[in-house]
């Protein structure tokens, strides 16, 4: 019994995959800001394609 209790306290001192973990936190972090930034850039770029578009079509129509 004395045996598990020494194993079951030394796996709760043992901190040898925190830094993985913690490194793997900070990678998600990155990479959800990323895509949200990518996302909202998508967007914007979509607009001003869109808006660029119609103002050379009704150029074009208008005879301007």
């Amino acid at each position: 019994m004395k045996t598990l209790k020494n194993f079951v306290i030394g796996l709760w001192r043992d901190e040898q995959g925190q830094d993985l973990v913690e490194y793997a936190l900070i990678v998600a972090a990155v990479a959800l800001g990323l895509i949200t930034t990518v996302n909202q850039l998508t967007t914007a770029v979509v607009s001003l394609y869109s808006s660029m578009t119609q103002g050379l079509s009704s150029i074009g129509t208008t005879g301007q």
